[in-house]
């Protein structure tokens, strides 16, 4: 049951759920210190023990929190949607960030970060997809170190911060039964979305 809470950043939701017995014993486990420290810590966890779904091969498409962890994968947006689950579990703001991706063929797709509010810096941004085949995504603020960058014409990096995932995203976790299936109808925005809190998006150059 999601928990009451007057921040939006802070509360649990039927994604991230973090009043779940699972994520809750997990950010317990993970939380003491301050917030940089827990916030690494929890990233490390998600992006090294949680596989990318695509690069293990698995089927199973996630959504919540504690989906990502009885399944044991996870997409970049469900990757996300734990470690904001687990952040505000040990009672650190967070929410989530979206870049637009080129995939070839004149296809798009939505790329899901996570953010983390930290006392020195703000928000920062992170990426707990995981690494491999020519990826290091790193926790290094006030640098961020990203999967991705934006480069290609009509690739959008927003650095707003959502309280709740997109409805496209969390829509095509929820429908699609498999990978096959979501490999069809992968989320997208061809504009970046607005309403969330941060400092504004970069488009990529119109030509390349």
């Amino acid at each position: 049951m999601a928990s009451p809470s007057a921040d939006p950043f802070l509360r649990a939701t039927a994604v991230f759920d973090h009043d779940h017995p699972r994520v809750a014993a997990l950010a317990r486990e993970l939380g003491g210190g301050d917030a940089e420290a827990v916030a690494r810590r929890m990233f490390e966890w998600v992006r090294d023990r949680i596989p990318h779904t695509g690069d293990a091969g698995h089927d199973a498409v996630t959504c919540a929190a504690s989906e990502v962890l009885a399944t044991g994968t996870g997409f970049c947006y469900a990757k996300s949607h734990l470690l904001v689950a687990l952040l505000r579990g040990a009672g650190v703001r967070a929410g989530v960030c979206y870049q637009r991706l080129s995939i070839g063929e004149g296809r798009f797709l939505l790329h899901g970060l996570a953010a983390v509010e930290l006392p020195t810096y703000g928000w920062y941004r992170a990426d707990p997809r995981g690494n491999g085949f020519g990826i290091d995504a790193q926790f290094t603020p006030p640098r961020e170190q990203l999967a991705h960058e934006t480069r290609m014409p009509g690739e959008w990096d927003s650095r707003l911060v959502f309280p709740d995932p997109l409805p496209a995203v969390e829509g095509a976790l929820r429908r699609c039964r498999g990978v096959r299936e979501l490999s069809s109808a992968w989320p997208d925005l061809e504009l970046p979305p607005r309403g969330g809190t941060g400092d504004g998006t970069r488009t990529a150059p119109a030509t390349a």
